[in-house]
């Protein structure tokens, strides 16, 4: 019986090319959220202009005036608008603007349950304080809220690049 040959031979497992995916920091998180609270209050107001002549509805300031339906309001407003940005592109304006997307743990795009599941928790503010709290204290070092960890979402810094194969040649001021 000839003697086999038992060293290994060449392997025909290929290693997983390993994808880096930069987590957004608390404090870009933090500015991204208060650029959309802004947006939103100013749009806000202008539907206040509008329906000013049918329905009255108080400024965030009025707090003596604020009723449940009112806030409810609000606050369904908001879950609605970060629920569509965030669902159909995975960034809200504030995002956008600070460079970071919502998307699922591997870096693939959200859909819109996933995006409302995740917008319940900064929607509405007694939620968002103990979403935070618990996110930082619970769970140091993984930059989630706890919506995030329920919905399976993540929080990125996003690139802007130039398109494959385009390059921008800007010139000297």
């Amino acid at each position: 019986m000839p003697e086999e040959n038992t060293l290994p031979g060449p392997s025909l497992v290929t290693p997983v090319q390993e994808k880096m995916i930069y987590l957004a920091t608390w404090s870009a998180r933090f500015w991204a959220f208060l650029i959309d609270i802004i947006l939103f209050i100013l749009f806000l107001n202008i539907i206040r202009g509008i329906f000013n002549p049918f329905w009255k509805l108080p400024l965030l300031w009025e707090y003596r005036q604020w009723g449940f339906f009112t806030l409810g309001f609000e606050f369904i407003f908001l879950f609605a608008y970060w629920t569509f940005m965030e669902g159909y592109r995975g960034q809200s304006i504030g995002k956008m603007v600070m460079n970071l997307k919502v998307v699922s743990r591997d870096g693939t795009k959200i859909n819109y349950p996933t995006a409302a599941l995740e917008s319940l928790g900064k929607s509405f503010p007694p939620i968002l304080l103990f979403d935070c709290l618990i996110g930082w204290l619970a769970m140091p070092g993984t930059q989630l809220r706890v919506f995030n960890r329920i919905s399976n979402t993540i929080v990125i810094k996003s690139d802007y690049r130039e398109p494959r194969g385009i390059l921008y040649v800007r010139q000297k001021e």
